[in-house]
């Protein structure tokens, strides 16, 4: 089975030095969207696009799909 891992995300913020709630606010996403990501949830295409702007990334730099 297939799933979508959000790992490259959280190494990102690290990489750059950035917390999670401050890419809440920047980014205009909730914490409970943050949350959902952290879980490996489905989260909507519109919150990746605003934090794929936010950080100047594309979607291959935060997510990918992994074979469970």
């Amino acid at each position: 089975m297939m799933s979508i891992s959000y790992k490259k995300l959280w190494k990102l913020l690290i990489d750059r030095n950035i917390k999670k709630k401050d890419l809440c606010h920047s980014a205009r996403v909730s914490h409970s969207s943050l949350a959902k990501l952290g879980r490996g949830e489905n989260i909507t295409t519109d919150v990746l696009l605003r934090i794929c702007t936010t950080l100047s990334c594309d979607f291959s730099d935060i997510m990918e799909i992994v074979d469970e």
